[in-house]
């Protein structure tokens, strides 16, 4: 025996000495050793991926974060469906802890849930935890039964022998691992996709009952025992902060406990939140008046924005270059240029932000309960703020109710605020934003200009095409430490611009970063929710141009990529596109990351009100293997939805440095009568799974904006396509 196979086995003695249960721990290489537990455990260790129990309960561990797009479920399935185990004896065990074993391999390990990257990344570990795990049971039921591995296969959560006996994965976890041995990662056997019984089906969600029924606890439900609750008076300006602050009216509010500076604002802690809030209307605070932001106003950053687009000086990262796109441009036998122009827009999530802090009374510890994207961000914040170790942080995540990006700042204010309340008063103290804190104090969505120039060859092809992002980077605010490492390329600025699902000769795409007038953070679709509106708008005034069908134009693009040409054309069937009879149809194409999608929608437009009217869309996605087709469906559904309602209505405008915007009633989102029938189709393909959370939001707005000319004549240019500026462009 090797040493290598000594440490990974067990032997007999040390596995009577604690016995009870299997456990694997994984790294992010794989299973590494197999251990037992002891029957008097009652937690995992955070560094295992899986325990199975006597009782046949199996434990597994859930690294992400879980705000609606069904993570929770869908990551334990991979390693269920390698195990074959039978999902009603998975127990789902949320990671609360900053353990970089577990963090998602394409943010660097940090424990980060952003970006559809869930499935695609831990795709492969869990995978291969889960076979591995299976092997192991195998290998046991070999050794029990007398006959080689090799004779045994598995049916849900059981090694079955040959003559039909069987053992079930808790009766083989409470026999002895003596004389097993773990393979290696890359060797392990995984199963052919025609076996799989839990990925591409559909299987029960595990948080479905518990939302549906009111049960389920996100942060702003914590309660826990002597806790008080604590809101914000925030400075009204970004970077300003209390000079001076009267607070004797505030504190003679029964219940009130304490009035806390705070490096850019004021909280009152209370023994209820309606004392709190009453009491916040009570502050006179002074503020600090210097801050830059004061200058911000968002009609005249989007006008230095465009100025800088239109430059052709403006100093230009290039984001995305092949071929040569100005030689190729000025050859052509036609040029045409248009500028784009998108605003602010804020997350809009249903759940305001909410944590809860309970600060140890020497200070040098604390607990935390917050829905957050990260626990790594999370965990750094508590750090920082108190001055400890990360041992000394205990956090529980919650789950979310929405976020959409909102929840990945390197450095989280509401923690934040939480802690120091909780610091203040010696008690766990709940930090609650209203409505109002969360749209005045949000951070955005870049605005946005964009210059597109293209060449046409005599023929009416594509020839040359160029197109320069003006907008701020977000990640150099939300994330400075990730700017200094990844700069000047900015993924959450300028995703989309890059046009990869096109076969362009001579292409290249230019970020100009702009002076930042506003708190940025990403935001579903990040930068293609806007650089794929312009792209997508200007591909149909191209075609336009060219005296061309827009599909067709499109298709010339797609020769040497079959799987977007496909999505193309079952668009194309699902909307009739070939014979319209008189509807306003259009088309777009683009995607997230490697998930591509293509999408149609009809539209009416009142020309008394400006009002638009979306009636159907339909939309061909590709995201590669689905791993839940129905939470897949759902994904893409909620991601047109989101891009209806941003493109048709959400802005949010700056005036001297202040949002102007309060509360739903004038930060308008999309309500259920404005949400047309939505048809999706799916393609099955041979491919590793790239993610379905954002891809349904990049085409939507483009396809609007297309439909727009096919019914009035005229381009809107312009997102949001407001009333005011519907009735703008049919009257000019």
């Amino acid at each position: 025996m090797t040493k290598a196979n000594e440490a990974l086995t067990i032997s007999r003695r040390r596995f009577v000495q604690m016995a009870a249960g299997l456990s694997f721990a994984i790294g992010l290489g794989g299973v590494s050793v197999v251990r037992a537990t002891a029957s008097t455990e009652t937690s995992l260790d955070v560094n295992h991926w899986l325990t199975i129990r006597p009782d046949g309960t199996i434990s597994i561990v859930f690294p992400s974060t879980e705000m609606g797009q069904s993570s929770y479920s869908t990551l334990p399935q991979i390693l269920a469906e390698e195990l074959d185990a039978n999902w009603d004896d998975v127990v789902i065990e949320q990671l609360n802890a900053d353990d970089r074993r577990f963090g998602n391999p394409l943010f660097g390990n940090v424990l980060y849930t952003a970006g559809s990257t869930g499935v695609q990344a831990y795709f492969d570990p869990m995978r291969r935890a889960g076979a591995q795990a299976r092997d192991v049971l195998l290998q046991i039921a070999a050794r029990e039964l007398g006959v080689s591995k090799e004779e045994l296969r598995t049916e849900p959560s059981a090694v079955v022998a040959p003559d039909g006996t069987r053992l079930g994965y808790g009766e083989l976890a409470a026999r002895s691992a003596d004389g097993t041995s773990v393979p290696e990662a890359d060797a392990v056997t995984l199963k052919d996709r025609s076996e799989f019984r839990i990925i591409g089906h559909d299987v029960p969600r595990r948080d479905v009952v518990a939302k549906s029924t009111g049960k389920a606890v996100f942060a702003i439900d914590v309660d826990l025992p002597d806790m008080a609750y604590a809101t914000v008076l925030r400075a009204p300006v970004e970077g300003e902060r209390p000079l001076a602050i009267n607070d004797a009216e505030a504190r003679a509010i029964p219940g009130v406990l304490d009035v806390v500076a705070l490096p850019d604002g004021v909280s009152v802690v209370a023994e209820s939140l309606w004392s709190a809030l009453g009491a916040r209307s009570m502050l006179e605070v002074t503020w600090s008046e210097d801050a830059p932001a004061r200058a911000f106003n968002s009609e005249e950053t989007l006008r230095l924005y465009a100025e800088a687009a239109e430059d052709p000086e403006a100093e230009q990262a290039v984001w995305a270059e092949k071929g040569n796109a100005p030689a190729a441009i000025a050859a052509a036998n036609q040029t045409y240029s248009q500028l784009y122009l998108s605003d602010y827009a804020y997350h809009a999530q249903i759940e305001p932000m909410a944590a809860v802090a309970s600060v140890d009374p020497d200070g040098q510890g604390a607990e935390v309960w917050a829905g957050t994207q990260t626990q790594s961000w999370t965990t750094r914040t508590v750090m920082d703020v108190l001055g400890i170790e990360q041992d000394k942080v205990r956090l529980n995540m919650m789950t979310m109710g929405g976020s959409f990006g909102r929840r990945t700042a390197f450095a989280q204010d509401y923690v934040r605020d939480a802690v120091l309340s909780s610091k203040a008063v010696g008690r766990p103290v709940k930090v609650i934003w209203t409505r109002e804190d969360d749209v005045k104090n949000g951070t955005f969505r870049p605005a946005a200009a964009q210059r597109l120039e293209a060449g046409l060859t005599a023929d009416g092809k594509l020839d040359g095409w160029h197109h320069k992002v003006a907008t701020p980077t977000v990640i150099g605010f939300f994330n400075p430490v990730r700017w200094d490492a990844v700069k000047p390329n900015d993924v959450i600025s300028m995703r989309g611009a890059e046009s990869k699902f096109y076969g362009i000769k001579d292409f290249r795409a230019d970020h100009i970063i702009t002076p930042r007038q506003a708190r940025l953070a990403p935001y579903r679709g990040i930068g293609a929710a806007y650089t794929s509106f312009a792209a997508e708008a200007f591909m149909d005034e191209l075609a336009e141009q060219a005296g061309r069908d827009p599909l067709d134009f499109r298709m010339d693009l797609v020769a040497d990529n079959p799987r977007g040409r496909h999505l193309l054309e079952k668009v194309a069937e699902m909307s009739n596109w070939s014979s319209q009879d008189g509807r306003a149809l259009g088309l777009s194409f683009a995607g997230y990351s490697s998930s591509m999608a293509a999408g149609v929608a009809e539209i009416g437009v009142d020309h008394s009100t400006g009002d638009i009217a979306v009636k159907h869309f339909w939309a061909a996605v590709d995201a590669g293997l689905i791993v839940s087709p129905d939470n897949a469906h759902n994904q893409i559904e909620g991601g047109i939805i989101f891009g209806i309602s941003m493109a048709l209505r959400e802005k949010i405008d700056i005036e001297n440095g202040e949002v102007v915007q309060n509360n739903y009633w004038d930060y308008e989102i999309a309500r259920a009568n404005q949400i047309p029938p939505i048809e999706i189709y799916m393609a099955e393909v041979d491919a590793p799974p790239v993610g379905v959370g954002e891809v349904g939001t990049p085409m939507v707005s483009a396809a609007i904006a297309n439909a727009f000319h096919r019914a009035t004549g005229r381009r809107l240019r312009h997102m949001p396509f407001t009333p005011d500026r519907v009735l703008e462009t049919i009257n000019a």
